[in-house]
């Protein structure tokens, strides 16, 4: 296979939170076939010596036009295979090869040698290839084989549809590659991972360092030096004790002890770190990352950012691209993206049945948006579904934990996976193990255990409501007890022996006007037929919630047209249907 001579698409870096310099880019032109009779394996396609008869754009999905096929008919098992030459500053390095996400099951060998697993769709893996690389200055061959469940309804998928043709809310299916890949040089020992922990109140900064590679043998040292702004106001170096250290660093105090640097979507202040680990006096691996001062909790019933009440003004964000899918065409598309919700008045973005690129929570970061990071649930109960969403829940929040933007967990939405909720005491079990295990992982930010309706213990209560009428939401949530006791979708809000505990309220989806301003047909939940009626409908359902007094946020369904979904305050190519100055001021009582 000849070197890839074309652009090379997502060339930014995939995990910002973690950088390092030595790496290298793997995404762009890739052989690719489709294995529908299950031979691959059999014939030792993974030996990476017979040609594949595609090609295909890496990072994107088959199913994509992006990936330069653009077929979205069942292939569950495809083959990828490329040329991997590495530069000559990798010499005498370990080789560290990434995956940002493959959907659903992945392996991957060099040179005919297998040297990852990986099961889950939205979660990275890696893997340390220098034993299986042959003599440096030759090349080679990097195969990967994923395997998709596209008719299992068990399988955590998030909206992509089980059947051929998209329909009602599901889309599109993605399989295979679909987020980066690549390779970075690192030393024998090496920094492997780096977790914040902010505590606003006592202005200290937790921090837990892994340390991959270190046998124990050599003295190793790391420094961290954290500035805010240039501002040096921390500097210290520690002796590592394991291969997992945990610290606790405080922040050097300004006259406001620290507020003025807070984080927060008006104020997203990041504080940015260099981390040097030293093998004696030498250093031997260094990587950047940063962090951001911000607290979450609930005072007096009250949803409170950084210790004061704050109304959260979300739009519900599907993640999908019109030529990428579930991939952003660029890193620019992304920033885009959050720029244009900004734009609009909201505050938040529940990024739904999916977890997103990292380079959306770091532009989240950097322009301040608050997320709810909610997993991609599967529709129907198993053991297996149980198994394989716990443990990609898990890699989601030890991928994600230290974005500040991130303020609430969503495992479930609306009964997926868990149908019977209402009535199975097992899938009640199963929701309510999802909300301790995730505060078991993360005490800093607040769960809801089931978002929409027939929660169990949560932190948040929170209801879908797609009643358009501005007379029937005034009255609907004019006091608390009227709102939680309503069944607007038909749904208990609580199931299984809970009863509302005097939880913040929020109407977490609503709204989703349909407003054809496209070549797209598709449908909503209400329609409107000129600018003038869809401004006039969008006031009638968001005002009610600003005045409420009852209801502390929203989520308005949703930021963009999605394939068959015209409800989109943005076209699907992310055309504001309304001007985003016209959308503010209703987001903001006007």
């Amino acid at each position: 296979m000849s070197e890839i001579q074309k652009p090379v698409p997502r060339q930014d870096y995939p995990r910002p939170q973690f950088v390092r310099e030595g790496w290298v880019n793997l995404n762009g032109e890739w052989e690719f076939e489709f294995d529908d009779a299950a031979v691959g394996v059999g014939q030792r396609w993974q030996d990476g010596d017979r040609a594949f008869g595609r090609r295909i754009q890496v990072p994107f999905a088959f199913q994509s036009p992006l990936s330069g096929i653009g077929e979205p008919d069942f292939h569950d098992i495809v083959w990828y295979r490329r040329t991997l030459s590495l530069p000559e500053a990798f010499r005498d390095k370990r080789i560290v090869l990434h995956f940002g996400a493959v959907d659903y099951e992945a392996s991957v060998w060099v040179n005919g040698k297998l040297v990852a697993t990986h099961e889950g769709g939205h979660t990275p893996f890696h893997a340390d290839i220098t034993d299986a690389l042959r003599p440096a200055g030759e090349d080679n061959a990097l195969v990967v084989r994923a395997v998709d469940y596209s008719r299992d309804v068990t399988l955590p998928r998030g909206k992509q549809y089980w059947l051929s043709d998209s329909a009602s809310i599901f889309y599109t299916r993605t399989t295979g590659i679909w987020q980066t890949v690549w390779a970075e040089a690192v030393a024998p020992a090496h920094l492997a991972s780096v977790r914040w922990t902010p505590d606003i109140d006592r202005n200290d900064i937790g921090l837990r360092l892994a340390v991959a590679g270190w046998t124990g043998q050599a003295e190793l040292k790391v420094n961290v030096d954290i500035t805010f702004e240039g501002e040096p106001v921390s500097s210290d170096t520690y002796t590592i004790r394991s291969a997992n250290e945990a610290r606790t660093i405080h922040l050097q105090e300004l006259n406001d002890h620290g507020q003025g640097r807070w984080w927060s979507p008006e104020k997203p202040n990041l504080y940015d770190v260099r981390l040097t680990l030293y093998d004696g006096e030498t250093a031997i691996d260094e990587v950047t990352s940063y962090f951001g001062m911000r607290k979450v909790s609930i005072e007096a019933g009250r949803f409170n950012l950084n210790n004061r009440p704050y109304f959260q003004k979300l739009v519900l964000d599907q993640g999908y691209f019109p030529d990428g899918n579930l991939t952003p065409p660029s890193d620019e598309a992304v920033r885009r993206d959050v720029e244009l919700t900004k734009a609009m008045g909201f505050n938040g973005a529940r990024k739904h049945q999916k977890l997103e690129d990292p380079r959306y929570l770091y532009w989240c970061d950097r322009l301040g948006l608050l997320v709810w990071s909610e997993a991609a649930n599967a529709y129907q109960y198993s053991d297996a579904y149980v198994r394989r969403f716990v443990s990609e829940w898990q890699a989601s929040i030890e991928r994600d934990y230290s974005h500040p933007c991130i303020v609430v967990w969503v495992p479930i939405n609306e009964s997926w996976g868990v149908p019977n909720i209402q009535i199975d005491a097992q899938q009640q079990h199963h929701a309510l193990t999802m909300y301790h295990l995730t505060k078991s992982l993360d005490a800093t930010r607040l769960v809801v255990s089931n978002d929409g309706w027939e929660m169990v213990k949560t932190d948040l209560l929170n209801i879908h409501d797609y009643e358009y009428r501005r007379e029937v939401l005034e009255e609907r949530y004019a006091e608390a007890g009227r709102a939680v006791n309503g069944m607007p979708s038909g749904r208990r809000l609580t199931v299984g022996g809970h009863a509302y505990e005097g939880q913040p309220i929020l109407v977490t989806e609503f709204g989703g006007i349909a407003y054809k301003k496209s070549e797209w047909e598709g449908w909503g939940y209400s329609g409107a037929e000129s600018d003038e009626d869809f401004a006039a409908r969008l006031r009638a359902v968001i005002q009610p919630l600003l005045r409420s007094g009852v209801v502390q946020g929203y989520c308005y369904t949703q930021l963009t047209d999605v394939e068959q979904e015209i409800n989109g305050l943005l076209t699907y190519d992310r055309v504001p249907k309304l001007p985003v100055e016209a959308i503010r001021a209703i987001n903001e009582g006007e």
